[in-house]
């Protein structure tokens, strides 16, 4: 009972901070520069006043700040976020066309960061002291001072011209069908130097974190208990205090969950990965308000969601959270 009040008192929260996202990004958005007419007027080679009149009539442009806000949230609640400018195409399946493939990178990349940053960090927390730490402290600092597109523009020029064994852009070769395994090898074919790029700087957050909290942990009360029982080392690290010790890259692995979404938009612009970040890129440059809302608003929803799991899921984690 007390977790399903939990769990709907956070709904709640995730809800009205739903809200005041959605007026802030069209706040931020609308009182930034450029006019998406004049955008559309540009690539139109030239138009009327008259044309551009109605074009600003139709948009909805011509109206107050405040009445456009009104009229952009009570469609959101009705779950309509608009007609995309450019493409002239509803906002909502431009994104769901475009969320498979960045889904699909962000959380790639997320198990690829977690799983081998984490499992660096317990090996190099058991003997802190050793060559292999200092080389995983060396391997963390460098990935974390690289820039992602840095990162991912040398994987391209080392694994895509000079030693030619990944594709350099897309998600998929032209003939390879839509389903079966021949399609399912050539995206993750695909997917190896973005996933990696995006990986990169949190697999360096993680190992560093890891292998703190592990050494933390390993110098607990409880564990020299479980090894005076005669308990292996394995089983004192892998059983007793990796759970402990996870914990806090549980956190960090939630909170950064929005700066994945972030650094999306920079390796599938790198990539040509036809994904969300390359969708927003595209919009912001067209001056395409609806499609940049929604797009924003998608990416809202994904981290509040996500951010609310990694909250839940410390009860299963730790049972000393109640």
């Amino acid at each position: 009972m007390r977790f399903l009040f939990t769990f709907l008192r956070k709904l709640i929260y995730s809800t009205l901070l739903l809200l005041a996202v959605i007026v802030l990004n069209f706040l931020l958005l609308h009182l930034a520069p450029g006019d998406p007419v004049d955008t559309l007027v540009g690539e139109m080679g030239g138009a009327t006043p008259e044309l551009i009149a109605q074009l600003r009539a139709d948009y909805g442009l011509d109206q107050s700040l405040s009445v456009q806000l009104l009229t952009y949230v009570r469609r959101m609640v009705r779950g309509d976020l608009g007609q995309s400018f450019n493409y002239d195409q509803p906002v909502i399946a431009l994104i769901m066309d475009r969320l498979p493939a960045t889904l699909l990178l962000v959380m790639t990349a997320l198990l690829l960061a977690i799983f081998f940053g984490t499992l660096l960090g317990i090996i190099a927390a058991q003997k802190p002291k050793s060559i292999f730490s200092g080389v995983v402290t060396v391997v963390s600092l460098a990935g974390y001072a690289a820039p992602v597109f840095w990162t991912g523009i040398m994987l391209l020029i080392l694994f895509a011209y000079l030693i030619p064994i990944f594709p350099a852009f897309g998600m998929r070769e032209v003939g390879t069908g839509e389903h079966g395994l021949r399609y399912m090898l050539d995206v993750l074919h695909h997917l190896v130097l973005p996933a990696f790029s995006l990986a990169s700087i949190y697999l360096a957050v993680y190992s560093r974190m890891a292998r703190a909290s592990m050494m933390d942990v390993l110098g607990s009360d409880y564990i020299r208990t479980a090894r005076s029982k005669g308990l292996s080392e394995r089983v004192v690290v892998y059983r007793h205090a990796l759970k402990n010790a996870i914990l806090p890259v549980v956190t960090m692995a939630g909170l950064q969950f929005s700066q994945l979404i972030a650094g999306a938009v920079v390796v599938e612009t790198v990539f040509t990965w036809p994904g969300m970040g390359q969708l927003a890129f595209e919009a912001i440059l067209k001056r395409d308000h609806p499609l940049v809302l929604g797009i924003l608003f998608f990416s809202t929803v994904i981290v509040v969601v996500v951010n609310l799991l990694t909250d839940l899921s410390y009860r299963l984690l730790d049972p000393r959270i109640k």
